[in-house]
């Protein structure tokens, strides 16, 4: 009988844990499990070195990718120093797109101990057929490594490009930069000679320019007659603006990254931004000109006077002469 009252208690004390463990160990579960559901739905992180890639990446797939940007766009990447900030955003990054010219990206990734996969997105971006190769280039690593289709928003994306492509002809047409000779850092030749301009001397970045080249660029400069000095705004603009000083040209600076002034969202807005000074600086050639031929016609006009006025003061000497000589004249007689 005790053992039968034994069984039959120990059966209702098993049966009522069942009813409290079974709901708790549930909940423990649920618990366990959620931040791994939550983490599934986290955004994928992109870093990219420029705001270059860092632009492509929002134009394709800023809603569905966390996008980090490392290199200031005010300097260039090659020269950039790497922060303790960077080496957590490498750590946390899904994805690694980078040009290549960045000496550091190796040893940043390195400290994070990221395994992300670095993508290579190699070459210039400076026209429009350019920049479209890049768009495909970083579209192609979202799907490839992180599996997000974005072919219709790339679709849309080079339409865009080919837009501007053709505003810029038209604006080169309309505001006479075809064949303007002109000097050109090395870094900005590439747009300059799309928008059609003579590039008639080149100038690498200040610190790799030595005496005998400086004064080379300075002599074709000056043989070509060239207005313009076209800086690269990331390099510096000391040996552009001394250049230009030389050579009697309009010194301006223009940008290869955007974000570098406010509207400068992407790359295109940028070769707009970077036509628009070129328009601003031609016409300071043609004001300094039509000054110059203002100046030129005043000096010509004083110098006509001052010739009127000496020879109108010689011939009222002679006469006052002529007038003395007659008066000596006739009061001898």
């Amino acid at each position: 009988m005790n053992d039968l009252y034994r069984c039959t208690y120990l059966f209702i004390v098993v049966h009522q844990l069942r009813r409290v463990l079974i709901p708790l160990i549930l909940a423990m579960l649920m618990v366990s499990v959620t931040p791994i559901v939550t983490s599934s739905n986290e955004k994928p992180t992109v870093v990219c070195t420029t705001t270059v890639l860092a632009s492509i990446v929002e134009d394709l797939a800023s809603d569905l990718v966390n996008v980090e940007v490392i290199a200031s766009p005010t300097i260039c990447p090659a020269h950039y120093d790497v922060r303790p900030s960077d080496v957590e955003k490498v750590r946390q990054a899904s994805l690694i797109l980078y040009h290549g010219f960045e000496p550091w990206i190796e040893d940043l990734v390195k400290a994070s101990g990221s395994g992300a996969p670095m993508v290579k997105v190699s070459g210039p971006w400076s026209t429009p057929k350019f920049l479209k190769d890049k768009y495909v280039a970083v579209a192609n690593a979202l799907r490839d490594y992180l599996g997000i289709d974005v072919s219709d928003r790339l679709d849309k994306c080079l339409k865009g490009i080919d837009e501007v492509d053709e505003w810029l002809k038209g604006y080169a047409e309309e505001h006479g930069f075809t064949n303007t000779p002109v000097v050109s850092m090395l870094w900005q030749k590439g747009f300059i000679t799309y928008l059609g301009f003579k590039v008639v001397a080149t100038f690498k970045p200040p610190e790799m320019v030595s005496a005998k080249e400086y004064s080379e660029i300075v002599e074709n400069a000056s043989k070509a007659n060239a207005l313009l000095v076209i800086d690269n705004l990331q390099s510096g603009t000391e040996l552009g603006k001394k250049i230009a000083d030389e050579v009697g040209a309009i010194e301006v600076a223009l940008t290869n990254f955007p974000k570098t002034a406010p509207g400068l969202n992407n790359v295109t807005k940028v070769m707009k931004y970077n036509a628009k000074l070129l328009a601003d600086a031609l016409s300071q050639v043609k004001y300094v000109k039509e000054l110059t031929t203002e100046v030129g016609n005043l000096r010509s006009e004083v110098g006509l006077w001052r010739t009127l006025s000496i020879a109108s003061l010689v011939i009222n000497v002679l006469l006052a002469i002529s007038v003395g000589l007659l008066v000596i004249k006739l009061r001898r007689r």
